[in-house]
């Protein structure tokens, strides 16, 4: 009996399975009862824009017209558009057809996790921090930001479910994602859901992110006897794509409709230079042609570009103009003249020395501070750099290592604190980061070279490629400080830092802090700038305390890397400067008086 039961119940799921089958094509070719049944001209305020259900829409000129009410900073979407070849046709200059995939997953072949992430708590969205926190991830990937005041007025909505991924070991909110129940939103006889906005913090090392959040909305609608999930994913994002696979998500014939503007120009324009070089100076390409600045690349693969705009040009390589004086330039590129002159000036520094081939002046410079840092003068982007060198044998090997690529090699005192980047535009403060080496977390299975792949993976993802922990001497020296290397399987939840250096091109991470800094230390950061002269500047510094007074410089950049900035407007603040005529505030005033 137990037998024919369960092949009566199987054939019953299958008997189910072939009517929903056939059933999720009805909205391509609603009948009447399709048409009854359903609210029509429906949509939903989702934070980031309206998600319109165009196929609740019986006139194809009045969806696209709510189409067109678009808020200010807000992105539109339409969804099951029926006939996109006819909506694009009746308003070509104002909609396209959204390059992306649709999937699905019938939730009658969706297979639970074996294993329970236990690093990662998703829950619903609930407070204003919350949300502050889902909007840095949100920046950090080029997604829109919600808004406040309606998302948290929506939070316990039946038609609309905001979900963040919190760090069980930190608190930290390393996720979020929309999802959307078609039944209480419009009626659907098909009982529809969808998922939008998933978005994993770059920084984190944390492994599961993306795909703990996708569960727990799948085994949500589940619960609430709900029939699918679709989502829309760009065609190009293949770890996106991967990851819906894997779980059991399957293409759809379901189309997005879009409008034609800023947010979307570049899903549906092959733009003069979308693309073309580095974030750092792709940023600054893409602010300067938003103001009607004419730009002109003159060597992509190192990043040179021209901006002109009324009878001025200038030259940049990335934010390196020809603005910046060859003294200010050579000054931040050596770092034993930086430390010099700001030390000349009263400017607290760690004490150092160069290393000229008397290896035991390096010995006693060791024995003198306990804890040293070995780096080229003329370095960057972190290579090189040997951080946190306790004993003998481990400095020599160092400046043996880096006198066969460097001629001048200095050995630094390690001071230790918040490594924190400043950005000076001006000699004006305009960002503040802190910077943190990377870090990967075990999971009792998988060995630290597959963890740092796989943070390599996302870190590159989310930095167009700028950013990975490289396998040198520089890691294989951490880890070894540690008892580790690349084989050794990392007890599960435990965390290990893999590099001392915090520099975001060798894998670490950056996070906003612009508002916590104190007056006192943005005073200081921007008379630094000024001792230097050097217009725009990034200022590592390091400091114990965010409530003391002690702080180091520790060096000055002459070309820092605004992207990493987001959301503060460095980029504007950039072009501000070179062409003050383009500033916002500036438009405003010649509108009013014209």
């Amino acid at each position: 009996m137990r037998g024919k039961k369960k092949t009566t119940s199987r054939s019953k799921r299958s008997l189910k399975s072939k009517t929903r089958s056939s059933s999720v094509e009805n909205w391509l070719d609603p009948d009447e009862s399709y048409q009854k049944n359903i609210k029509h001209d429906k949509y939903l305020q989702l934070g980031w824009g309206k998600l319109i259900f165009a196929n609740t829409y019986q006139n194809l000129e009045k969806f696209i017209e709510e189409l067109k009410i678009e808020a200010p900073d807000q992105r539109n979407i339409a969804f099951y558009t029926i006939d996109p070849h006819v909506v694009v046709s009746l308003a070509p200059n104002e909609v396209f057809l959204d390059p992306s995939h649709s999937f699905r997953i019938p939730f009658e072949n969706y297979q639970p996790a074996r294993r329970t992430n236990t690093r990662l708590f998703v829950r619903r969205l609930t407070k204003k921090k919350d949300l502050e926190a889902v909007n840095r991830i949100l920046l950090s990937r080029n997604m829109v930001p919600l808004k406040s005041s309606m998302v948290l007025e929506q939070r316990n909505s039946k038609e609309i479910l905001y979900l963040v991924a919190e760090s069980t070991k930190t608190g930290d909110i390393v996720g979020f994602v929309n999802g959307v129940d078609h039944y209480e939103a419009f009626n659907d006889p098909e009982k529809g859901t969808s998922l939008w906005s998933l978005a994993v913090d770059p920084k984190s090392a944390l492994p599961g992110i993306g795909e703990a959040l996708t569960r727990y909305l799948i085994e949500y609608f589940i619960a609430r006897k709900r029939s699918y999930l679709d989502l829309s994913v760009m065609h190009g994002n293949e770890p996106a794509i991967r990851l819906y696979k894997k779980l059991g998500f399957r293409r759809t014939p379901v189309f997005c409709v879009k409008l034609k503007n800023t947010i979307n120009e570049s899903l549906y324009t092959s733009g003069k230079f979308k693309n073309q070089m580095n974030p750092y100076a792709q940023i600054i390409v893409n602010e300067a042609m938003r103001r009607g600045i004419e730009v002109d690349i003159l060597d992509k693969k190192a990043a040179y570009f021209s901006l002109s705009h009324g009878g001025k040009k200038i030259t940049c390589r990335e934010s390196l103009t020809d603005l910046t004086s060859a003294i200010a330039m050579s000054r931040c590129i050596d770092k034993t003249v930086t430390s010099s002159l700001l030390r000349k000036n009263k400017v607290s520094v760690p004490d150092q020395i160069t290393y000229h081939s008397q290896i035991e002046e390096a010995y006693q410079f060791l024995k003198k501070y306990k804890k040293v840092v070995v780096k080229p003068s003329n370095g960057e982007q972190g290579a090189d750099v040997k951080v946190g060198i306790t004993t003998k044998k481990d400095l020599k090997s160092s400046l043996m290592k880096l006198t066969k690529h460097h001629n001048k090699i200095v050995i630094e005192e390690m001071v230790e604190g918040f490594d924190i980047r400043f950005i000076i535009i001006n000699h004006q403060f305009v960002a503040a980061a802190i910077r943190r080496p990377p870090e990967i977390v075990g999971d009792g299975k998988t060995t630290v070279k597959n963890l740092i792949n796989r943070l390599n993976k996302r870190r590159m993802a989310a930095t167009q490629g700028e950013s990975h922990v490289p396998f040198d001497d520089e890691t294989h020296r951490t880890l070894k400080t540690l008892k580790l290397d690349l084989d050794t399987v990392i007890a599960d939840g435990r965390i290990i830092q893999v590099r001392k250096t915090a520099n975001v091109h060798t894998g670490g991470t950056i996070s906003d802090i612009t508002a916590q800094i104190p007056h006192w230390l943005i005073e200081k950061a921007q008379e630094v700038s000024r001792i230097l002269e050097i217009p725009v500047t990034g200022l590592d510094i390091m400091i114990p305390s965010l409530e003391g007074k002690k702080y180091w410089i520790i060096e000055a950049n002459e070309r820092p890397g605004l992207a990493n900035h987001e959301p503060q407007p460095t980029t504007e603040k950039f072009i501000d400067f070179l062409f003050p005529l383009t500033r916002k505030d500036i438009i405003y005033e010649q509108s009013i008086y014209r």
